[in-house]
């Protein structure tokens, strides 16, 4: 995987951070976790998780990862960038598996590795000397919030700096990142109503979205559209087709992976008799981004850009999708 000019300049600015202070306590959802030291041993749970670390530079400090060939989120970049490292559950891993690499450190969430009341919490691994660090987005499971916001991004990314004692590189990731953001927010100044997108990740009988508690939310918000399953306090869930069609959405933006190809899922959609009156079908719009971009990851940035583009093409000339 070719270095982003952003992590070429967290890993050049690394050396002018000032050592990390253990111990170290940051908080994970409604928890405080202590670090005696800098994981050396670390696993990490999906696409997404695992991306973080790598744009961290954090390879070195693995011992695997698991959840990604399960789901079928394959990135060809990022699989390249992990080399030999093992992936040690296709999709979730248990505590013996964590057991037999002698992890020290595990980088999930819930949904994402985690279950509520599942045999692999943060409660489960503790007594194992296994430190867990949660998502952010995914503390909506755990714990009230309000909606997904860019801020869980960076905020992992600044924890997982300190964590790993590489603050600088941390720092100099998010910086770039927001640069982005606030280049996507000035190009949509004073722009006209948001157009009603609806996210379609997969099924058949009943659709499954996201609402105002996941990543997809955010990523609606900051390219200038409107998620029309906002005032659903859910991250990822199900509605009904007769939902859709009564918001009417003017874009679908379909999520790529899984069994089926985006094209598939368009297709699908195209044929459904009860959508035929929907504005997205009878215009065929359709936008399309990766599992890994529309999840919380560094990717979410170039999610916002391509679907602003997407959206305002009139806005971004020359970099519409």
């Amino acid at each position: 995987m070719k270095p982003s000019p952003i992590a070429l300049l967290a890993l050049l600015l690394a050396p002018l951070a000032q050592a990390t202070d253990y111990p170290l306590s940051v908080t994970s959802c409604d928890r405080q976790v202590v670090f005696e030291r800098a994981p050396q041993r670390a696993v990490s749970q999906d696409i997404n998780l695992t991306g973080m670390m790598v744009a961290l530079g954090l390879q070195s400090r693995m011992v695997g990862y698991s959840g990604i060939s399960g789901w079928k989120t394959p990135d060809a970049r990022l699989m390249a960038a992990l080399g030999d490292l093992p992936e040690l559950a296709r999709k979730y891993p248990s505590i013996e598996t964590l057991l037999n690499v002698d992890a020290d450190f595990f980088f999930a969430g819930w949904n994402y590795g985690m279950r509520v009341g599942g045999e692999v919490t943060p409660a489960t691994l503790a007594p194992l000397g296994i430190p867990v660090y949660e998502l952010s987005e995914s503390c909506a499971h755990v714990m009230p919030r309000e909606a997904a916001s860019l801020e869980d991004l960076y905020r992992d990314l600044d924890n997982l700096g300190r964590i790993f004692d590489v603050e600088a590189r941390a720092n100099a990731l998010v910086a770039g990142l927001r640069t982005r953001q606030a280049e996507v927010a000035k190009r949509l100044e004073n722009g006209g109503e948001a157009p009603r997108v609806f996210l379609y990740d997969s099924g058949e009988d009943r659709p499954f979205t996201s609402g105002r508690l996941g990543m997809p939310q955010a990523i609606i918000d900051a390219a200038g559209g409107h998620n029309l399953m906002d005032d659903l306090a859910a991250s990822w869930t199900q509605v009904n087709w007769e939902t859709v069609v009564e918001r009417d959405p003017q874009v679908i933006l379909i999520v790529d992976y899984g069994e089926r190809s985006w094209q598939q899922k368009r297709d699908f959609l195209l044929a459904h008799p009860a959508l035929q009156s929907v504005e997205a079908i009878r215009e065929q719009r359709f936008l399309v981004l990766p599992y890994l971009a529309v999840t919380p990851s560094v990717e979410n940035i170039e999610a916002i850009e391509t679907l602003a583009a997407g959206l305002h093409p009139e806005r971004f000339a020359g970099k519409a999708p």
